[in-house]
């Protein structure tokens, strides 16, 4: 950059300013900065830059006197502009800062900060050019913040304030569109019409959308042509012809493109796929494959049997598909019936009365299929003829009625006759029939039957008290030419109700077994108990009993009968004088007679008992041997006699309390553990614990080797089961045969003290608090042993501990 001239009169200042032009599109024209001065400074691809120097102007006025003006110093630019994805073979020259300082001779340095400095943008200290290093994305990042600063080259003192500016990445074409969300599902409805909206799609380009037309796309169809159309800007996809039948074609392939600067040549592009699946409407009727259907039913065939399966197609899917069967003609009768499988959508012909092939050997139906949805114009249906005939089968006998009632008394003979029943064949051929019972229903065969004629007799005595009704089950069977037992593929059953008729054969019983009590002050003529009777039988006319005394007690002096006119009778008292003391218990035999034919009666006792009661007449007592004991003692005997068992306990009480006091010795209990016997503690072994009292009572007492001695070194294998000796102990006769017996089981017992076992001294003190003690030295010894700690082990060791202080204290002395 020129300088400024060294002849130039310093009163005279003047500004120079160097621009550097470059024509871009109007979009990235881009303001002017300054709120000190003004210049212009318009972007370029490679570099921008602009300097501004100290000026100053003529004077206004006359004289030819120059006025000098200077301006203040600073920064003065505006933005600065990279060229995205650029990249030659020495950095790129971004822009130029400058002062007005330098213009002043100031050895001044540039110092760049901020995004990238360093890194992606490097400056001339000296010259303030500014270059890109790297090449950049405008879609990774698309501007950086820097901040200028001057400062003197010797001090590195700021010879301006810092001053922020922004370099801005401008954009090329560099990014084809892309479709995100592709590739894509459509549907839309078979014989839409044109221009009937399918789906929409879209795409995205990475390019500045603000900078020329590198990011506006324009849409259009690669493949997919007569059949469908996009609207190049909304990228919108419509039916572009009609009638498009889901029948013929139901799938298509749509390609679409996306090309950005405006579809122009040169811009980039992307291509998505949109599958396109034509839906249903019910546009087709149903139709059946075949005009006659024929079928053979057996007149054998069960009610509620399929007989034949007809169907009708339908070009169309789903619920379109989808028809309902009806019989529309030849069904007058009601003899058949048709429904629509769910499953395989056909229609199943079903029976629903029974067919005879003697009444009727064909029918002709007429079959319709109609569509369950109707499509738009009306219902879609077609018709068939279904022929039917009956097939002659070997039908199973009939029997004149479903169930029969019969009648027999319960006293009627063996071998009565008591009813028949008949069957019939239903063919042509009239067969024998042949009759049985089903002896599942008659498990005690009460009853036979003639297997040529139907007639039912008894087979055992009736008892209409144990049964009422019998239901039996009779089964018919053809008898064919060559079977005697029939035919037993053909069945027919029929069932017999047979009620049993009731005869007198049960004479009344009392209904409870009655035991009434009379107080001993009631009064003549109360009711002491009302008596009813019941009967096993059930005459037509209904039960009436008579009651009466029996003869040995019509002229009864204490008790006497009332008819109360229900069948029931009230035992009344004559007199006032009954006495427990006298008499306690009373028996009353009553007679009681039906009304049947002939008359049945039976004798039945009343018990009568005679008790104390209170003046409301509140039984309290019925026993006699209350009044026993009163007769010999008085009330104060009876006081007197608790009174002395009374005392007699108390003496005995105090006797036995001053009995234990005296024998009780006063125990004072050391802190010492107290043990049963004297325990050796010079043996080889553990501690104490290792340690078991040996109880010569063991041995005296043959019952108490029963008893289980745990061993603490080893588990033994057996559990020992010691025998019984012939002598009960040692005070009989042969004593020295009661100890050899005693050893001898000793010995075999390994539980039994002591332990004739190896023992293992090595690992001495474990389970013990103390420890191990092969560490403890004498008291004569000149150790340096602490045995402070064995007072800490408690009691059992308490001695010990002193024996070590005392010769820990004589050793001081």
């Amino acid at each position: 950059m020129p300088k400024r001239s060294e002849e130039m009169p310093r009163e005279l200042w003047t500004s120079l300013v160097f621009l550097w032009i470059t024509c871009v599109p109007h979009s990235s024209t881009l303001p002017l900065a300054s709120n000190q001065s003004r210049s212009l400074q318009l972007g370029r691809p490679a570099a921008a830059a602009a300097a501004v120097l100290p000026r100053s102007e003529p004077p206004h006025g006359g004289g030819g006197q120059r006025l000098l003006s200077r301006a203040k110093r600073g920064w003065v630019w505006n933005q600065m502009f990279v060229l995205e994805e650029f990249l030659g073979p020495d950095p790129i020259l971004v822009g130029r800062l400058h002062t007005d300082t330098e213009v002043g001779g100031k050895n001044v340095k540039y110092v760049l900060s901020g995004e990238g400095a360093g890194t992606i943008f490097s400056i001339n200290d000296r010259t303030g050019d500014i270059h890109a290093m790297k090449k950049l994305d405008r879609e990774e990042k698309a501007e950086y913040t820097l901040t200028a600063l001057v400062i003197n080259r010797d001090t590195d003192e700021p010879l301006e304030p810092p001053s922020e500016f922004i370099i801005k990445v401008q954009d090329i074409n560099d990014n084809p569109p892309q479709f995100l969300d592709g590739p894509y599902q459509a549907s839309v409805p078979e014989m839409s019409t044109v221009g009937t909206s399918v789906t929409k799609v879209t795409a995205t380009d990475a390019d500045d959308p603000v900078y020329g037309n590198s990011a506006r796309l324009v849409y259009s169809i690669l493949q997919g042509q007569p059949y469908f159309s996009i609207d190049p800007n909304t990228a919108t996809i419509g039916i572009a012809l009609p009638g498009m039948d889901r029948e013929i074609r139901d799938e298509y392939m749509v390609v679409i493109q996306a090309k950005d600067m405006g579809g122009h040549m040169g811009g980039l592009s992307g291509t998505t796929t949109v599958t396109v699946r034509l839906t249903d409407v019910n546009d087709n009727p149903p139709k059946f494959a075949k005009n006659f259907y024929d079928f053979i039913f057996s007149e054998s065939l069960g009610l509620g049997k399929a007989g034949g399966r007809v169907k009708a197609t339908d070009k169309d899917i789903g619920e379109n598909a989808k028809s309902i069967y009806t019989i529309v003609a030849g069904n007058e009768k009601g003899v058949f019936e048709i429904t629509t499988d769910s499953q395989t959508q056909e229609g199943v012909i079903v029976l629903k009365k029974p067919l005879d092939f003697e009444t009727q050997k064909h029918y002709n139906l007429t079959v319709e299929a109609t569509n369950v949805r109707y499509g738009p114009t009306g219902p879609f249906k077609d018709t068939t003829t279904v022929r039917i005939a009956v097939e002659d089968a070997d039908e199973a006998p009939i029997f004149t009625r479903p169930v029969y009632m019969m009648d027999v008394k319960e006293n009627a003979p063996i071998n009565t006759v008591i009813g028949s029943v008949t069957a019939r064949d239903p063919d042509s051929a009239s067969s024998s029939i042949r009759y049985f019972i089903d002896r599942h229903t008659d498990l005690e065969r009460q009853f036979n039957i003639n297997a040529d004629d139907g007639k039912i007799t008894l087979a055992k005595p009736l008892d209409r008290e144990a049964d009422m009704w019998h239901n039996i089950t009779i089964t018919a069977t053809e008898i064919p030419a060559l079977s005697f037992l029939g035919n037993q593929s053909q069945i027919s059953r029929s069932r017999v109700a047979i009620r049993v008729l009731d005869i007198n054969d049960n004479a009344p019983e009392f209904a409870t077994e009655y035991e009434a009590f009379l107080c001993e002050n009631g009064r003549p003529g109360q009711v002491i108990q009302t008596v009813s009777a019941v009967d096993k039988d059930d005459p037509i006319q209904g039960h009436y009993f008579e009651y009466r005394l029996a003869p040995e007690m019509l002229n009864n002096p204490n008790f006497t009968i009332k008819n109360n006119g229900d069948n029931s009778i009230s035992v009344l008292a004559k007199h006032d004088t009954f006495r427990r003391q006298k008499q306690e218990m009373y028996f009353l035999p009553i007679v009681v007679t039906d009304n049947g034919n002939p008359p049945m009666s039976s004798t039945n006792t009343l018990t009568i008992r005679v008790c104390g009661c209170s003046r409301d007449g509140i039984v309290q007592s019925c026993n006699v041997e209350a009044y026993v004991l009163p007769i010999g003692l008085s009330m104060g005997a009876l006081i007197a006699i608790l009174a002395c068992i009374i005392l007699l306990l108390v003496i005995v009480v105090l006797f036995v309390t001053l009995r234990r006091h005296k024998n009780e010795p006063l125990i004072i209990k050391d802190d010492e553990d107290v043990r049963e016997n004297i325990i050796r503690y010079d043996d080889e072994g553990g501690g104490e614990e290792d340690t078991e009292a040996f109880d010569i009572a063991t041995l005296q007492n043959p019952d108490g080797l029963n008893g289980y001695l745990p061993r603490k070194d080893i588990k033994p294998d057996l559990q020992f089961m010691p025998r019984q000796g012939q002598h009960g102990g040692p005070n009989g006769v042969d004593v020295d045969e009661f100890i050899n017996v005693r050893l001898h089981e000793a010995d075999n017992d390994p539980t039994a003290p002591p332990y004739d076992s190896i023992q293992i001294y090595g690992y001495e003190g474990r389970g013990s608090i103390a420890g191990s003690l092969s560490s403890l030295e004498t008291a004569s010894s000149d150790s340096d042993q602490n045995y402070d700690y064995l007072r800490e082990w408690g009691p059992r060791f308490r001695r010990l501990g002193e024996l070590y202080s005392v010769g820990e204290s004589d050793k001081e002395t």
